[in-house]
């Protein structure tokens, strides 16, 4: 038998880094290391918690991790680039280091990635950055020319989810097209044609309100909110992103507490969290005429999938479309050590970012 390969997984968010240990396609050992909220407060820019960061992730690692072959880490607001495992170099680097599509904790993971596989003398990679784009022309038309539709979305796991459709149904991934909804703390829902992000709202703008994010609004009410004075830049960024969706109507971004406010009769609390499924419904019909309705599946991933209320709302809507999948959860960790295995086993090639 041959040795099981060791792979080191790193995943910064805004305030922990994930830490894991793999086998092969076997996770051994997890971490979540939180990091102190009141230090993180005290760094202006998210580069300048990269030292903070990176000594937590070191101790982890020297203390758990022996005879590491690679270690991977999530992507971050990078440039476009087309989905896969991509190794980590300078230039990569250098994008994430100027926060080229926004600034996010996941920007660091390359740099972090990078110094570990120095110290264990092996390659660094990340998979599927949130930057996949994969878009046909068609979907990259916004309604003028000096603004163009781009693709940030939760691509690792939609890709993953993808390739587990495919397995469970006996597809050929090339030849199979899915409907895919990733539901988080941000919506994007895919039509995935042949292992390919076709089209995707963009999560963080666009799309379905979610816990935290306004989704697309009525542009002409927005606009006025944005000149009427009341509102800094700052403030208008975080209506969309952060203090929007459930947290706006409802005080929380919690779908289990507001599981609960309905259980115990609160009607507003059922109204909002069914027109969030109405709208994920919405979005899932939008995408499928991309894929001019030959599907063989729609999927329901993400944090939110665990939500048989929620599930059961959309799959209401849609199931007359194609038959409903439902993988909860994320899986972030092990879709980026099977991202790395695969390139190690020889059964796809290492991208060059």
């Amino acid at each position: 038998m041959p040795r099981p390969l060791s792979i080191l997984v790193v995943n910064p968010g805004s305030t922990s880094t994930k830490m894991a240990l793999f086998e092969d396609q076997r996770q051994i050992l997890a971490s979540t290391l939180r990091h102190d909220a009141a230090q993180l407060r005290t760094y202006a820019r998210i580069w300048d918690q990269e030292q903070f960061r990176l000594q937590a992730v070191r101790e982890w690692a020297f203390a758990n991790a022996r005879d590491i072959v690679a270690v991977v880490t999530i992507g971050g607001l990078l440039r476009p680039v087309p989905g896969g495992t991509y190794r980590v170099n300078e230039r990569m680097i250098e994008d994430a280091r100027a926060n080229l599509q926004g600034e996010h904790a996941s920007n660091l993971g390359c740099a972090m990635a990078h110094i570990l596989s120095r110290e264990y003398s092996c390659e660094a990679y990340v998979v599927d950055p949130v930057s996949v784009d994969e878009l046909e022309p068609l979907a990259r038309y916004s309604g003028h020319p000096t603004i163009e539709r781009s693709s940030l979305s939760h691509a690792l796991n939609i890709h993953a989810a993808a390739r587990r459709a495919a397995e469970e149904l006996r597809l050929e991934p090339d030849k199979a097209s899915f409907v895919i909804a990733h539901l988080g703390g941000g919506i994007s829902v895919a039509p995935v044609r042949g292992g390919r992000i076709i089209d995707v709202n963009d999560a963080s703008s666009d799309g379905p309100f979610s816990p935290e994010r306004t989704g697309g609004l009525p542009l002409q009410q927005f606009i006025s909110l944005c000149f009427s004075g009341s509102l800094s830049e700052r403030e208008v960024r975080a209506f969309v992103r952060g203090k929007g969706g459930l947290m706006a109507y409802l005080g929380t971004n919690s779908a289990p507490e507001i599981e609960q406010r309905i259980d115990q009769g609160d009607q507003r609390a059922r109204e909002v969290f069914e027109a969030m499924a109405y709208q994920i419904a919405k979005e899932i019909g939008a995408m499928t005429t991309a894929l001019e309705g030959r599907i063989q599946a729609i999927v329901l991933t993400g944090g939110l999938a665990s939500s048989a209320r929620l599930t059961g709302w959309i799959s209401h809507r849609v199931q007359f479309l194609a038959p409903i999948l439902l993988y909860p959860g994320e899986e972030e960790m092990t879709s980026l050590a099977l991202g790395v295995l695969r390139v190690l086993r020889g059964e796809a090639e290492a991208l060059e970012y």
